[in-house]
């Protein structure tokens, strides 16, 4: 039997959600300052090494983490409204904005690297960035899916469908629906409790990781053909989160903020930055050897920042807060729309001589600002807050305003 969660459970859950979205937006804004040139936009005159092992580590449980909290909530919101709210739901809310912001988005996107390459070469022109950017629609569909960051809108839809039929499969299989309900449970309820829980997620999600194209997640941007790997991994996450909403319960086991969960977190982080260096290295004796090292430190990784953070949120975000409520209500729009403001961001800093750390947190701190402002003005209280948010909501300059008000007409007095 499943019940719906209290509010604050919910509450912490959001707001678990919006932070590793905005990690993205962090993510994102720190590409251009790594040290080796990845094939990003551009790079940043001032580069560090420590940008590498953000980079590493917040790819590693990002997403995944997004997945997972995504079948938790997708479970409350099919079983709360029913399957076909949910799917008319889902095709508003994943599929639409996965299509239109794709196709208004992309010039933009495009328009960015073009005038990051430009800028390489020493000198870059905005007008002709934009004018490259919006003919790039020409040559569709060539190139339809390449470098956008809306790949996992596409993937969500892909598992949420993947996840439908595999529970009418079941409910069809008549007598087997409830033992295999069962057993799902006992399942979740034995990996909340075990001192087996990390290894029967890692192993599993380490041969998975065997099979991507580089050490780690690889990032599917380049075809709308499903990553297999990545396929399998995101579902499995998302599987996990959809069964976890079974058993509500047991969140607080599984995400306990124990010291050795730290201590898992911090060898898996340890082993992938000491390995990542033998990647290149294909001819090293021991190669095969320290890939699987590497990819079974990898999901010990995954999982174990996974349970943390949401922890994490656990702890310190279970009474409800207006001010993380608006963060967990304007965070998906603020990921749809960052990454042309951080490309245009990134390419406008990259010669100025100021120290990284200073240029990253300018340009995630522009974009973020830049992105609420959007939202309160002209998402919130309208038509389209209805539409990714469910509801439309008041402004908060608007409640600012009304609150400055009183203070105004005494002090005039």
């Amino acid at each position: 039997m499943t019940t719906s969660p209290p509010r604050s459970r919910l509450d912490y859950l959001d707001a678990t959600r919006a932070f590793v979205l905005l990690l993205g937006i962090v993510f994102h804004a720190s590409l251009s300052f790594m040290s080796v040139f990845i094939g990003w936009a551009v790079q940043d005159v001032s580069t560090s090494p420590l940008v590498g092992i953000f980079f590493s580590v917040s790819h590693t449980f990002r997403m995944g983490t997004f997945f997972l909290l995504a079948g938790f909530l997708g479970h409350v919101t099919y079983h709360r409204n029913g399957a076909a709210s949910f799917v008319r739901s889902r095709l508003l809310r994943i599929g639409v904005p996965f299509v239109v912001g794709w196709f208004l988005l992309r010039p933009l996107l495009v328009s960015g690297w073009i005038m990051g390459s430009a800028s390489l070469r020493g000198d870059y022109s905005v007008w002709a960035g934009l004018r490259g950017g919006f003919e790039s629609l020409r040559t569709l569909p060539a190139g339809l899916f390449t470098g956008s960051h809306l790949w996992f809108l596409y993937y969500l839809m892909v598992i949420t469908a993947l996840t439908l039929v595999l529970r009418l499969a079941v409910k069809a299989s008549g007598l087997w629906a409830a033992p295999l309900a069962r057993r799902a449970d006992t399942l979740m309820i034995w990996l909340a409790h075990s001192p087996l829980t990390l290894p029967v997620l890692v192993m599993p999600t380490a041969v998975a990781l065997g099979f991507m194209q580089y050490w780690g997640m690889d990032t599917p941007d380049q075809s709308l053909r499903p990553h297999l790997p990545v396929l399998t991994i995101y579902s499995a996450f998302f599987g996990f989160g959809w069964l976890l909403a079974r058993q509500q319960a047991m969140l607080a086991p599984l995400t306990r903020l124990t010291l050795s969960r730290w201590i898992q977190a911090a060898v898996g982080i340890a082993v992938i930055q000491y390995l990542a260096r033998f990647q290149s290295d294909s001819g090293h004796p021991y190669y095969q050897l320290l890939h699987a090292t590497y990819v079974i430190g990898y999901a010990l990784t995954m999982w174990s920042l996974t349970l943390l953070t949401i922890g994490l949120f656990r702890h310190f975000c279970a009474q409800p807060n207006a001010i993380v409520r608006y963060l967990a209500d304007s965070s998906y729009w603020l990921y749809l729309v960052h990454l042309p403001i951080v490309i245009w961001l990134q390419v406008a800093m990259a010669e100025l001589p100021w120290h990284w750390s200073l240029k990253l947190g300018t340009i995630s701190t522009l974009t973020i600002l830049f992105g609420l402002l959007s939202y309160d003005l002209f998402v919130r209280p309208t038509w389209l807050g209805a539409f990714l948010n469910g509801r439309r909501r008041e402004r908060a300059l608007s409640r600012l305003f009304a609150r400055s008000e009183p203070a105004i007409s005494l002090h005039g007095r």
